[in-house]
């Protein structure tokens, strides 16, 4: 089972290939994000263990690049930013899972078994409702062939919606899926980003394709309004 951490913290990467290795695990180590996309898409990993804050591209740039790539090896975040944002937008870059510091090191063993029997996903296909589309790989979304931009809370927002189009989707169930399923927030932060996806997808293109049901939350027009 081969592993590449990437980590700048050289002491706490020493330690955790040690241990690893000490369970049977193969693991190389990068320190900086630019050698970690090199490493990633040169060679077959069966997980990958990446740390957020990192000299030369951060985790995200680097978690963006090698999925633009179409390297789809499983990636376990292992880093000290615990906000929910953090996660979120690691999730919606391609992550699959998240770990903060300071950590059980058993517990980071048993979630890399896991990813390892879980396997490398197959890669996404292009989602479409009509004249709107969305590319999870280029993380890249598209209204008449014109490209828009998105925020991660956006993009996050309608990818659950396009996975989810033609069904109608309650404000609990996006909370859970888009934002956290313990959040305690302000329910209302959903329609705040419903009228801003409205505002970049439908409006500029005289387009309905977000519709609200009424009571019983929202509901993504198959036909792309």
């Amino acid at each position: 089972m081969r592993v590449l951490i990437v980590e700048d913290e050289r002491p706490l990467a020493e330690t955790v290939r040690h241990g690893l290795t000490e369970d049977g695990f193969v693991v190389e180590v990068v320190h900086n994000g630019e050698d970690a996309v090199w490493a990633a898409t040169e060679h077959n990993y069966d997980v990958i263990v990446l740390d957020i804050m990192l000299p030369k591209l951060n985790g995200y740039k680097v978690l963006e690049q090698i999925r633009e790539n179409g390297v789809w090896t499983p990636v376990l975040m292992l880093t000290a930013k615990d906000g929910e944002y953090d996660q979120t937008d690691a999730f919606d870059l391609g992550a699959d899972d998240y770990l903060t510091k300071p950590f059980s090191f058993l517990i980071l063993v048993a979630r890399l078994r896991a990813l390892i029997r879980r396997g490398a996903p197959e890669r996404p296909v292009v989602m479409t409702a009509g004249d709107l589309q969305l590319d999870p790989v280029r993380r890249r979304v598209e209204r008449v062939g014109q490209e828009v931009t998105l925020t991660p809370r956006e993009y996050g927002l309608l990818a659950y919606l396009m996975r989810h189009r033609g069904e109608t989707v309650s404000k609990t169930e996006i909370l859970e899926n888009v934002w956290d399923p313990a959040f305690d927030g302000d329910p209302n932060v959903v329609e705040v980003y419903i009228r801003y996806l409205r505002l970049k997808l439908d409006a500029p293109f005289d387009r309905h394709a977000i519709e609200t049901v009424r009571g019983m939350g929202y509901r993504l027009n198959p036909e792309g309004g």
